[in-house]
């Protein structure tokens, strides 16, 4: 009987949709470097876009409900073929996907003319689709222990759903979709971001630098999962309680130990490696910055801090994975070529000049750094893996 990959290689369609990562690790990058190139002019009253939301507003779902999603089903749809043994999604029904992303993103920018409610349903119909493939590839591959993956998909949809209520009933609300979305993100990235550190990083040493191997997964891993996903579940309720801090102070202790634990030192001279220890150092940075956020607000801007986990870990992790996995699954070798160390050099800056301006010095040049970089980091994903995203996988 032929393996999952003999079958993969007789799909005679379009390659940009043989595999989900695909059509949405391009579509995503390139919407996040716009989303963020628009949103300069948007936010000094030079552009005015045809949307219901604020420039803020629009800003942020964009990115957390907008490019997060379409990274975590390039992932998904990627691995779970893996995980069941059957065949990718591909073609017209990949495509159907896609086409629906693109109407949620058409539609909020063109919310104002089409009305609020209604780009909110459009805007919705992805996720909702997405989780309903994913648990009928889970379910037909008898892949049960896997479903818990929908649990993200749902979380990610009830946040995006609650921000379009606040918007639609209370014009903006407390912040709760938003909240939820990030938090969504952050606990994606503490449960399989974590997974993958630790294996790639264990792999890599394994073949190359006998000696010190990152700890195996284990009881602290756990407590420090926990300890994290308590401190998010505070702050999506609770954003400027003390207990919140508390929980975020220690949740940032927990796993910038759990970091330590994995090695990270000894993976200098692989920047594919050692970008994704970087990309998790940003997580405890941001628990920090929270805390520091709440207990000293004239100290640390509590927006600014935030991007410790957006700009920093979700930016940075997502973009690390984007590469590895392009380069893995075009048939390309694990080698972090110039163009990648550059991406890789542009994404931790934005996010280093975002961290630095939570502290509320030099917020307006910071800012633009941070935002150039961002768009420097996407674009140049964009334009470097395009081609091979676009064409046949070779024989590698």
């Amino acid at each position: 009987m032929p393996t999952t990959a003999e079958r993969v290689r007789t799909y005679g369609g379009p390659a940009i949709l043989s595999y989900g990562f695909r059509p949405f690790f391009l579509l995503g990058a390139v919407w996040a470097a716009l989303v963020v190139a628009i949103w300069l002019p948007m936010l000094g009253g030079a552009l005015i876009l045809p949307t219901a939301f604020s420039p803020l507003e629009w800003h942020v779902h964009e990115l957390i409900y907008g490019y997060v999603p379409a990274i975590v089903a390039g992932f998904l749809l990627t691995a779970v073929p893996n995980w069941t043994g059957r065949l990718p999604v591909t073609g017209t029904p990949l495509l159907l996907l896609v086409l629906l992303w693109v109407a949620g993103r058409l539609a909020i920018f063109l919310s104002a003319q089409i009305g609020a409610a209604v780009a909110a349903v459009i805007d919705l119909l992805f996720l909702a689709a997405l989780g309903a493939v994913i648990a009928r590839e889970i379910l037909a591959g008898r892949n049960l222990h896997n479903l818990k993956v929908l649990a993200l998909i749902a979380l990610l949809l009830t946040g995006n759903t609650v921000f379009h209520a606040e918007s639609l009933l209370l014009h903006g609300g407390s912040g709760y979709g938003i909240r939820i979305g990030i938090g969504a993100a952050v606990l994606l990235i503490t449960l399989i971001g974590g997974r993958i550190v630790s294996s790639f990083t264990r792999n890599w040493l394994a073949r190359s630098r006998p000696g010190r191997l990152p700890a195996p997964f284990g009881h602290f891993d756990t407590a420090a999962i926990v300890f994290g996903a308590l401190a998010i579940a505070a702050w999506i309720a609770a954003p400027h309680a003390v207990t919140t801090a508390a929980l975020a102070g220690g949740a940032a202790v927990l796993h910038a130990v759990r970091l330590a634990r994995w090695a990270g030192h000894r993976t200098a001279n692989e920047p594919l490696v050692l970008v994704l220890h970087v990309a998790y150092a940003f997580l405890p940075i941001g628990f920090l910055l929270l805390a520091m956020a709440i207990a000293t607000p004239t100290l640390v801007v509590s927006t600014g801090a935030l991007h410790g986990w957006t700009v920093g870990a979700i930016g940075t992790m997502t973009l690390a994975v984007m590469t590895r996995a392009s380069l893995r699954n075009t048939g390309q070798a694990l080698t972090a070529s110039a163009a990648i160390q550059f991406i890789y050099l542009a994404v931790i800056a934005a996010a280093a000049a975002r961290v630095l301006s939570a502290f509320d010095m030099w917020r307006d040049p910071l800012l633009m750094i941070s935002a150039t970089a961002w768009v420097m980091a996407f674009g140049g994903f964009a334009v470097t893996f395009g081609p091979l995203l676009a064409k046949p996988r070779t024989s590698g």
